[in-house]
């Protein structure tokens, strides 16, 4: 199955362009979508989910209409936005199986799929807990048990690495690539480490426009020769600035490392470094 979007707008009535003539082709597996926040990754998931209408467009989930046949879309989707209450002292278990009834699982499969699910997801010995105690990795892994609810063929995750420690994150990207095997997952976020990581395709939007679409290796053939660094002392870096095309600023040891987009070798004392996809991400933003 495909989900392909083909000039998907949306304008918000104090005339912020949210989303500007938007076209991908989102094949199975994981599919990275990355921008800074204001880019229009959130309010192209909405729309996906079903939760906002485009001002024009199509998209297309495999035959069905995304835009026209949203009951239909709903049934095979799964969606973790970037933020999701929860209700106060209710059990984990209690509050999927919720999810479950909601979602129209049979009631005399319920408790089979919420127990495999919680199982799936390590939460199992914390099943009684409420989820409102839970640790943010934990409370994540709890939003991918429900938003698998009903075997979706669409699962939508909304930067759901933000503020996780390291430990957690892992984790969750272990998870996330278990799931993206035989269904569509798109990940929005803004960090890049997420999508490196996890994706074989991927989309760069910012401003709502797609400035990128295509694999990771594509883009970062695009740049090779073209990435140079230098390390600099702090009070040189608004002139460096000036001088040459800048595209990141990184510390280390206390110290500016640049890192400037050239189609030439700079000079002086420049060297070439081989891209990252930071490097085609801040290129291109």
């Amino acid at each position: 199955m495909q989900l392909t979007i083909q000039n998907l707008s949306k304008t918000y009535s104090n005339g912020v362009k949210a989303l500007n003539d938007v076209s991908l082709e989102i094949p199975t597996g994981m599919y990275g979508l990355l921008g800074p926040n204001g880019a229009g990754k959130s309010t192209l998931m909405r729309t996906l989910a079903t939760l906002q209408e485009a001002d024009t467009g199509n998209v297309k989930l495999g035959e069905i209409d995304v835009l026209k046949d949203r009951d239909q879309v709903r049934r095979i989707l799964g969606y973790l936005p970037q933020e999701f209450g929860v209700y106060a002292r209710i059990s984990a278990i209690d509050l999927l199986t919720h999810f479950a009834i909601l979602k129209g699982i049979p009631n005399n499969e319920i408790k089979s799929v919420t127990e495999s699910l919680l199982q799936r997801t390590n939460l199992w010995d914390h099943r009684k807990k409420s989820v409102s105690s839970y640790s943010g990795g934990m409370r994540q892994r709890f939003g991918i048990a429900q938003a698998l609810l009903g075997d979706p063929k669409l699962i939508i995750v909304d930067e759901p690495t933000a503020g996780l420690d390291p430990g957690e994150r892992n984790r969750f990207h272990n998870l996330l690539s278990e799931i993206g095997e035989n269904v569509i997952v798109i990940l929005s976020t803004h960090i890049v480490d997420d999508v490196k990581e996890l994706c074989p395709n991927m989309a760069i939007i910012n401003l709502g426009r797609v400035l990128y679409a295509g694999t990771p290796e594509n883009a970062l053939i695009n740049l090779r020769g073209k990435i140079w660094q230098k390390t600099i002392q702090k009070a040189e870096v608004d002139e460096y600035q000036n001088n040459y095309k800048v595209i990141s600023t990184k510390l280390v040891a206390g110290k500016p490392i640049l890192h400037v987009f050239s189609d030439v070798d700079p000079g002086n004392g420049f060297a070439s470094v081989h891209p990252d996809l930071e490097d085609v991400f801040f290129s291109l933003i």
